[in-house]
């Protein structure tokens, strides 16, 4: 029996690498890929000749050794090179506008550089006047569908 496991493992290890395979082309988290670098290593010992329970410690230790030492590695070398441009709302903040319709008390409309024209409405922190059309506004923040701006100073633009 010990000799029908040794000489048939290889169909087990090939079966487990097709699965963890399989596993990691779903989640993406790398865990799957070292089970199957270590059933690999499973695998190519067993084709060497080593019985099964050889087979099974090599496969154990490579895959502990690969989800404790390189693993942590390969996600920090992945993370390193994400995308720096801004996006959504952090892509707004400190664009530049014109307004389209007056700022007042209730609000108003602003075209911002990016051609796209948002409800808007003054910021707290700046004496409320009403800024007519035309004028040009910088975006500090974004209240759900409304930019809160600030008149840009005529000097600085």
């Amino acid at each position: 029996m010990d000799g029908f496991i040794t000489d048939y493992a290889w169909i087990v290890w090939l079966v487990l690498i097709l699965i963890f395979v399989t596993i990691e082309m779903m989640t993406l988290e790398l865990t799957f890929l070292m089970l199957a670098l270590g059933s690999l290593g499973g695998l190519l010992t067993g084709l060497i000749g080593a019985p099964w329970w050889l087979q099974l410690v090599v496969a154990a230790v490579l895959a502990v050794a690969l989800l404790f030492g390189i693993k942590p590695r390969l996600l920090r070398a992945l993370k390193r090179g994400g995308d720096p441009s801004k996006t959504n709302v952090d892509a707004l903040l400190g664009l530049d506008g014109r307004v389209v319709s007056s700022i007042g008390p209730t609000g108003g409309q602003v075209q911002l550089a990016n051609g796209e024209t948002w409800t808007a409405r003054l910021s707290p922190a700046t004496e409320m006047r009403i800024v007519g059309p035309g004028e040009r506004v910088l975006v500090t923040a974004i209240d759900g569908a409304t930019a809160v701006v600030v008149p840009a100073e005529r000097n600085a633009l």
